[in-house]
């Protein structure tokens, strides 16, 4: 494929990017939040709207985003998405009440749909093996930016103050709206599948007990690192005695394993094959939680310790969700943006699900061993899901 060549599919720079973008927007401007409920006059919780409530709006999004681009096709949809977000960035910026930010960012939550589209496109262009090497790579950018974001955003509220965090988002946006333009050609063969049509496959898609094996292997292995966030930094400023600062750079542990992961199956997962990928990632993220969870019993667990076995969980995860991702797409590769839709949405909810039950679970005395068993639950279950799979296939002689 050709860069910046509107004729061919698109580069997976692009794709990578798109990606980046959408994780950007989720986390640039979360050191900004006190100073925002400063400046709008209103308590932190409000703001923290911003965060929370968006995700929920993405979520829903990206339920609604995947059939309409096995109708309409990625390229317009994606050019339709990003205009969105990048004229929500200039209102939100321009907001002058605390609600009408929040309508904007809500708005603007629109982009995580990129993630889905992203995921289509590629599953769009090549089978499933490869198409979970791809995605390995595409999500490397969801990997960097929660690294690097918070800390720009950061700098830039420092030097500028906060509405420096939407320029560049909107900045970011026009610039992704100009290279999607110039790169993405259409992936979807024959026009897109109407929506009659795609009510009449529908059904197949969800009966089918692979792609659900799939989903939910994806969600519970996403599902212990929501867990992790909702109980974490609490666990390490009151169980570990950090101070934000350290707990900052601790938590950069499991971005770094999420990378070596996805590079690791960006790698390998043509050679190996979607399932294995999985449970390969699933396996090893499992065991780690399971060895910090022996520690914890031995009174040996420390935050080295701690925060390393949850960077080895990064980089099981970056080893399965590609793989899985491929997987929910590759049961109707007709449905790709749909099947990838619905996978995000079942993420993102049981993702909100764990993070607030982790949070009421670890209770007053803040248990570092409840975290870790939480985690250790959900991360067993994306095993099981997936030994379910490797159970359907023998079964259906595929």
């Amino acid at each position: 494929m050709a860069f910046l060549d509107r004729t061919t599919p698109p580069h997976i720079v692009t794709l990578v990017l798109s990606t980046g973008v959408a994780a950007l927007s989720l986390n640039i401007f979360l050191p900004s939040l006190p100073g925002m409920a400063r400046h709008f006059g209103v308590d932190y919780g409000t703001m923290q709207l911003a965060i929370s409530a968006y995700l929920g709006v993405s979520a829903l999004a990206q339920f609604v985003i995947g059939p309409i681009s096995d109708r309409f096709g990625r390229r317009p949809i994606t050019l339709v998405v990003v205009a969105i977000f990048s004229l929500a960035s200039l209102a939100a910026l321009f907001a002058p009440t605390a609600e009408s930010f929040l309508a904007a960012r809500f708005v603007q939550a629109v982009v995580a749909t990129t993630f889905v589209l992203s995921r289509a496109a590629v599953r769009d262009m090549v089978p499933g093996p490869e198409a979970a090497s791809k995605i390995g790579y595409v999500t490397m950018g969801m990997s960097l930016v929660p690294m690097v974001g918070p800390v720009i955003g950061g700098l830039l509220d420092a030097a500028f103050g906060w509405q420096a965090n939407l320029w560049v988002l909107a900045a970011a946006g026009l610039a992704l709206y100009g290279l999607v333009w110039a790169d993405m050609g259409e992936t979807v063969a024959g026009g897109g599948l109407g929506f009659r049509a795609q009510a009449r496959a529908y059904p197949v898609l969800v009966r089918s007990q692979r792609f659900w094996g799939y989903a939910l292997s994806a969600a519970s292995a996403a599902g212990l690192f929501y867990a992790y966030l909702g109980g974490a930094p609490l666990v390490g400023e009151k169980a570990f005695g950090l101070s934000p600062a350290e707990v900052g750079y601790y938590f950069a542990l499991p971005s770094v394993g999420y990378l070596i992961g996805n590079w690791v199956s960006g790698r390998f997962a043509t050679r190996l094959g979607m399932d294995k990928m999985v449970l390969a990632g699933t396996a090893l993220a499992t065991l780690a939680l399971a060895a910090a969870l022996v520690a914890s019993l031995a009174g040996v667990l420390g935050p080295l310790l701690f925060f390393t076995l949850v960077g080895v969980t990064g980089i099981g995860n970056g080893l399965s969700l590609p793989s899985a991702n491929a997987g929910m797409m590759s049961v109707r590769p007709d449905l790709a943006g749909t099947a990838s839709g619905l996978g995000a949405t079942l993420t993102i909810g049981c993702g909100a699900l764990l993070s607030s039950l982790t949070a009421a679970l670890i209770g007053a005395e803040v248990s570092v061993f409840r975290l870790i068993a939480v985690m250790f639950v959900s991360s067993l279950l994306s095993v099981i899901a997936i030994l379910w799979v490797f159970h359907r296939r023998r079964a259906l002689g595929i």
